[in-house]
C-alpha cells in the first residue's frame, strides 16, 4: 500500500523515536513496526555471538544502523558488520554482512537486490520462530557458511546453531 505521510506525521515519529527503523527506498518511505519480542531475542543473542567474532576479523559490528547509497536511498537492517573505513557520522557507506531478522509482512526479501548493488557480500537472513538461516551472496541463496565471518548456521533441534572453528552457539 502506498500513502501520502504529512511531514507533520514524519516529525512526531521522530520526536517519539518510532522512526529509527524507517527507510528511504529511493526517496519513498517504508515506515517500519517495531520488531516484536522474538525478532528482538534473536537479535539480541546473535550479536552477543557475532560481534566478537567479527571484531577478531577486523569488521565493526552495528545494530539497526543505517546503510546509505544516497541521503534519500537507504536500509537499516537489523545487523551490520563493516569494514572500519565504511563508516559514516550518518551510519555505515557500505557492508561486509547484513543481517535481516524476519518480522510478519517484512520487506527483507526485497532489500536483497538493493544490498547487492551496494556490494553487500552477505545477507543472512533468520526466521525468529522457526530459527532457520538463509544465507545470501549477492541475490542468490547459497549454503550457510558465511565467508566473512567463518561461521555456519543450522537448525538443531529447533534451535539455531553457530559453529567456528574453535567454538559454537546454540540459540
Amino acid at each position: 500500500m502506498r500513502a501520502v505521510v504529512p511531514e507533520v506525521l514524519l516529525d512526531e515519529r521522530r520526536r517519539l523515536g518510532l522512526d529509527r527503523k524507517d527507510e528511504l527506498w529511493d526517496g519513498v518511505l517504508h515506515m517500519v513496526p517495531p520488531p516484536g519480542d522474538p525478532h528482538q531475542e534473536l537479535s539480541a543473542e546473535v550479536f552477543l555471538v557475532l560481534g566478537p567474532l567479527a571484531k577478531a576479523r577486523g569488521l565493526v559490528p552495528r545494530m539497526e544502523t543505517g546503510l546509505f547509497r544516497t541521503r534519500d536511498d537507504y536500509r537499516v537492517p537489523d545487523q551490520l558488520y563493516r569494514r572500519p573505513d565504511a563508516g559514516s557520522s550518518r551510519g555505515a557507506e557500505s557492508a561486509e554482512l547484513v543481517v535481516e531478522i524476519l518480522s510478519p509482512g517484512d520487506e527483507t526479501f526485497a532489500k536483497l537486490p538493493w544490498y547487492a548493488e551496494l556490494g553487500v557480500r552477505e545477507v543472512l537472513v533468520l526466521d525468529p520462530l522457526d530459527r532457520t538461516a538463509r544465507l545470501f551472496r549477492g541475490a542468490t541463496e547459497v549454503d550457510t557458511r558465511s565467508e566473512i565471518l567463518g561461521v555456519a548456521f543450522a537448525t538443531v533441534e529447533q534451535a539455531l546453531r553457530l559453529t567456528w572453528d574453535g567454538g559454537s552457539s546454540t540459540l
